[in-house]
Order: structure tokens, then sequence, then C-alpha cells
């Protein structure tokens, strides 16, 4: 009997020391987050930013196009024969930090942009949270129509936050506060700065189909201009994302499109349009 003993103590001291080692070597690990993904499958909602960022080193090249409002029918092809352009690339500087720059056929307008993430959806935080800073350059004006025209009267900057939540595997939302800050404007019409809040949501029909909608409330706009009210469809093709869009707004800049959006849905006064993203 002494001689099962004496081997089975020295087994059961063994455990004991080593599942004491094992303890103190859990507790010195420091165990990662668990990160949300694919909250997004595009930068854009439809013409809002995504919290969606590039990775390190992608660049994406960028091409939309916002045809002329449907309600004029053949005699526009409606709207096939106004359409606008906008052309850019994306680049992901860091993980969390990318650099935009855009040029748009309407108003002939540059666009430049910083997206920054500055916290991201896991199992301590429960949403992400990114900053969107975006300076707009009007180069459609004419000094012989503002015989006092400075360069920083073109400009136009946006200020946004970004704040999404992936609810499940097929819906993600996302809350949108903005401000517009305006160097040249109309004071008999409008307002040097607006603010406004919205934001919108992605649903996954299939694992490469989504519908997305999104809505702004522009609080001090001009009575003339409509809130923007889009819907698109996201497809994924192989190496890049196509978005088709139906929009009361014709502008893809984030300027235009928050302040001056002019279709009335109720009146079918309304934009097709698409975004392709290519990713390099």
């Amino acid at each position: 009997m002494k001689k099962f003993l004496v081997p089975l103590c020295l087994l059961l001291v063994t455990m004991a020391y080593s599942q004491d080692d094992l303890l103190k070597s859990l507790d010195s690990t420091q165990v990662q987050d668990s990160y949300s993904t694919a909250t997004f499958k595009a930068l854009q909602l439809v013409t809002l930013q995504s919290t969606k960022m590039p990775a390190k080193k992608e660049f994406y090249f960028v091409v939309s196009h916002r045809f002329g409002s449907v309600k004029d029918g053949f005699d526009s092809f409606f709207g096939l024969d106004n359409a606008t352009t906008k052309l850019g690339g994306i680049y992901g500087v860091t993980d969390w930090l990318s650099v935009s720059l855009s040029r748009h056929t309407l108003n002939k307008m540059y666009e430049t942009g910083l997206k920054y993430r500055l916290m991201r959806q896991n199992d301590n935080f429960p949403v992400d949270i990114v900053g969107y800073s975006v300076a707009d350059i009007n180069t459609f004006l004419e000094k012989d129509q503002y015989p006092g025209l400075e360069f920083k009267n073109r400009v136009t900057t946006v200020q946004q936050v970004l704040i999404s939540r992936k609810i499940s595997q097929k819906l993600s939302l996302e809350l949108v506060p903005s401000f517009v800050h305006k160097n040249l404007y109309n004071p008999d019409i409008e307002n040097d700065n607006q603010f406004s809040v919205g934001g919108g949501g992605r649903y996954k029909i299939t694992k490469r189909l989504s519908v997305n909608l999104e809505y702004m409330n522009n609080f001090n706009k001009p009575n003339f201009y409509e809130n923007p009210l889009s819907v698109g469809l996201d497809i994924e093709t192989g190496g890049h994302v196509f978005q088709l869009i139906f929009t009361n707004s014709q502008s893809m800049s984030e300027s235009g499109y928050l302040t001056n959006a002019s279709g009335d849905w109720g009146k079918g006064d309304f934009f097709f349009g698409f975004n392709l993203y290519r990713v390099f």
C-alpha cells in the first residue's frame, strides 16, 4: 500500500504547484478585446460616411454619379442627361486614420477630408465612434460675380461625429451629428452655421447584398430646401462594393448634401445614382 501512497502524494503536490503556476500565468496575461467587424461593408452608408475605415496602406479609388431628377421623364431621359460626377481617392495612413481627396463636377468642387477612429465597439464598449472633418473648395465662383472674392470665401467646412453599433449579423445602425460652416452665404436665405442630426442603418439581405437608409434633419436650413433622405443598395462583387442610390439631393459633397437637398420625394422629385469603390 505504501508503494502507491508515496507516488500518489507526490503527484498531487506536483499538480497543485502546476495549477498555481497556471493561474499566475493567466492573471499576468492581458486578454485582448474582441472588436466587432463588418458593421458596414462600404465607406459610405449612402451619401453619409460610415464608420468603416480603410486598413493601413489601403487605397480606395472612388467613382460616383448622380443623375438629374427623374421627375422630367423622357425630356431628360429620367435624369440621365444631367449627370454629375465625383472622382476621388482615399488612403489609409494607419488603421485609425485616412485621408481623402475628390473632385466634383457640380460647382467644380474639390473636397479633402480626414477620417479618424476614436473608439471601437467591443465587449467593453457599446459603439464605434469615428470623427470626420471635411473642407470643400468651390472653384465655380467667379470674381466677376463676387468682386471681393477671396480664397477663404470658397471654403466650406464640415465636422461630423459618426456613432454606430452592430446590433446583429444583419442589422447595423448609425447616428451622425453634423456642423457645417459656410464662409460665403446669403444671409437673407440661409445661415453661415448649420447644424443637423440624423443617421441611418444597414440591413443585410444576403451574403453580398444589403439595403441602406439614411435621413438627416437640418435644424436651420432655408425653407425651400428639404432634409436629405436616401435609400441605397450595397452589392459586393469581388474587390469592390457597388452602391445603387435613390436620393433627394444631387450633390455628393458633404456640405451640399446636408444643406442643399432640393428634391421632394412626395412629388416624385428624386435622383438616381451610384457609388463605386475599388480597393488596392
